[in-house]
Order: C-alpha cells, then structure tokens, then sequence
C-alpha cells in the first residue's frame, strides 16, 4: 500500500547515530520543538563550523566542469563561506580561537588545491535537495542523506563514494555512514558503486579506501536500527541510559534556558553556543 511520506519516518546517518548514542539525544535534536519558535533546536561549535564550511566549498566544485573547476581560488570561495559561521554563529568565543580554526580549514583546502587527485575527475550529481527514498514502504520508512562526492569511474562505467573528513579521529568501524551512503547512491541513481574511501583533509594527500559492505548487509543494519527509532518515536520514549550522558546534556541546557541563542540555521533550527 502506498505510504505518505510526509507522515512516514525518516532516518540518517546522523540522526541514528544519535539514537544509538543516546535516545534522548536523538528526541532533543530532531523531534523536539520549541514552543515558541516551533523550530528544532541545535548547538553550534568550532569543529562544526570547520567542517560546515569546508564541505560547502569541496562539494560545490562537483557543480562546475571540470576544465573550470580550480579557476576560482579555493582560499577565496572559503574566505565567503566562513562569513556565515563567524562568531558566535559559529560557536566562537573570541577571535583567537576563531582564527585558529578558519586557519585549519585553510591547511585541508591548500592540501586539496596541491593534490587535486579524484576532484579533478568527472562527478555524478543526485539531483534532490535532500536525496531519498523509501527503506520500507511497508513500515513507512524513508532513508534520507547528502553524499559529498561521487565521482564517475569511465573503465567501468561506476562510481565511487567519497566522504570528506575534517575531524581528527578516524570514523568506527561500526558506523552506519557508509551503508547509508551505499544504500542512497544504490537506489538514486543508475550505475554500479565500485568502492568508497574517507577522505582525512587534515592529514591525507588522498582518500583512504574503505571497504564497502554488500547490499544485504547494509539494509539489514540499516533497517534494523531504523527499526529501534520508530519504535522509540510510537512509544514518545526517549530514556538517556545513563541519566544524563555527554550527548543530551547539552541540549538539556536549551530546555533550561541557560544556552546563548545565537541565530536560526538552516532548515529554520534555532542555533544555540553552551558557555562554558
């Protein structure tokens, strides 16, 4: 029977992984509203405001032939884009600690300027604002999420899943981004998916090859957690098994009114900075 999706459950990466690192987490950053706005709620940080940035300049250069794509400087384009999260929108508490930051960000795109390497290949697009489909039209499931690159394989008429990485740590194992990714690029578009790599700007000349699991494998643990956070949302529980962990206190604090509101976002979420 066909299903509404406006009325269906949709899941991410980032919104499971923020169930399976704490349910109440989950329920404070994307179900919970605020009375008054009726926007969800989020906290910004320097470390989200680095990757925001970096990724909105790596990604747009899949929009552009490939003959053009280095003829506008990447440190130009990145001077613009970080306008949006300067400040305390991007969760800075003063301008050392901001340039500190930016300047990171500046090393991850001079390395990508120096060692082009898979962004000077043809990309594939999947046109959609947010790319989605139905996981299980059955349970009224959607999976949802944004690919940062893929770029196009000619040998074999393929393409190959690329993630940009800005944080210093080396994704888990365990992570579901790739299934995701895997299962996303799958549906939404029509060639094979060859391989997948992480990209680590901050210390990688190249992306890392990552080994993809099969399709099976990836619907299966994908459902299965899509599965968990359905149920939670029918039953309206959203326990923190440890009575207040590292993830959900912080979004307590905008409950409480003790967080700075700083500005709305996109998606109209209202962006909060936690003082320390």
């Amino acid at each position: 029977m066909a299903q509404d999706k406006y009325s269906a459950v949709w899941v991410s990466n980032s919104s499971m992984s923020d169930f399976l690192q704490c349910p109440r987490l989950y329920y404070l950053r994307n179900v919970y509203k605020d009375p008054v706005t009726r926007h969800k709620i989020n906290i910004v940080n320097p470390s989200l405001a680095l990757g925001q940035s970096v990724h909105e300049v790596l990604e747009a250069l899949s929009l552009i032939p490939v003959a053009e794509r280095f003829e506008t400087s990447l440190l130009e384009t990145y001077d613009t884009v970080w306008k949006k999260v300067s400040g305390k929108l991007g969760g800075f508490t003063n301008e050392q600690e901001e340039q500190i930051v930016k300047e990171r960000g500046a090393q991850m795109l001079k390395r990508v300027i120096d060692h082009p390497g898979p962004l000077q290949q043809k990309a594939i697009k999947i046109h959609k604002d947010l790319p989605n489909y139905y996981l299980s039209e059955e349970e009224n499931i959607v999976l949802c999420g944004k690919i940062d690159w893929l770029e196009y394989i000619p040998t074999d008429d393929s393409v190959h899943i690329i993630d940009f990485k800005t944080g210093k740590n080396d994704e888990s194992a365990s992570s579901l981004q790739l299934p995701v990714y895997l299962l996303l690029v799958n549906k939404l578009q029509s060639r094979t998916v060859s391989g997948a790599s992480y990209w680590y700007l901050d210390r990688d000349n190249e992306p890392v090859s990552i080994k993809l699991p099969s399709l099976e494998e990836a619907h299966e643990k994908v459902l299965n957690t899509a599965r968990l956070v359905k149920e939670a949302r029918l039953k309206g529980e959203y326990l923190c098994p440890r009575d207040g962990c590292f993830g959900c206190r912080p979004f307590e604090k905008i409950i409480e009114r003790v967080a700075e509101f700083v500005g709305v976002g996109g998606y109209n979420q209202d962006l909060y900075i936690i003082n320390k």
